[in-house]
């Protein structure tokens, strides 16, 4: 099976998307990331949900997780306003990693290798370039697994 057969439609976000947006855009349909494009949807990078909470999460509490444990329930509940007027761009790691794209034609296994080197549970797909569509691990794992 190849990338063209796995890919599928996938929710996309530009540099200019708003932070809390993008965690919306997560929550409402429990995506493991997004695709973070530019106006030709060429795939940028790929942004982990992760990055979106670390933008979140107050620094003193990323830098120690025990003044985490110090903040009160209500007030520990409503740290994604953290977001305020952030954007996505905001939230792109200091460090750009390899871009996890792949090729209509590449293989499962050729993803799944891209996958582990990369860390990222998800593949933009494209073609000449642009994107049309994505293989998350869930639906990767899926197929090789028969389920």
């Amino acid at each position: 099976m190849r990338a063209r057969d796995l890919a599928v439609e996938f929710p996309t976000v530009t540099m200019d998307t708003p932070a809390l947006e993008a965690a919306r855009l997560l929550a409402e349909q429990d995506l493991p990331g997004l695709i973070l494009v530019d106006q030709e949807r060429r795939p940028l990078t790929i942004l982990p949900g992760t990055q979106v909470l670390r933008l979140a999460v107050p620094a003193y509490c990323r830098d120690d997780p025990a003044l985490a444990r110090v903040v009160d329930e209500a007030h520990a509940d409503l740290f994604l306003r953290q977001l305020g007027g952030r954007t996505v761009r905001e939230c792109l790691p200091e460090q750009p990693r390899e871009l996890p794209v792949a090729d209509m034609k590449a293989t499962v296994l050729e993803m799944a290798a891209l996958m582990a080197r990369t860390r990222s549970p998800l593949v933009a797909v494209v073609d000449a370039g642009r994107l049309v569509g994505a293989v998350t691990l869930q639906s990767l794992l899926d197929h090789v697994l028969e389920i």
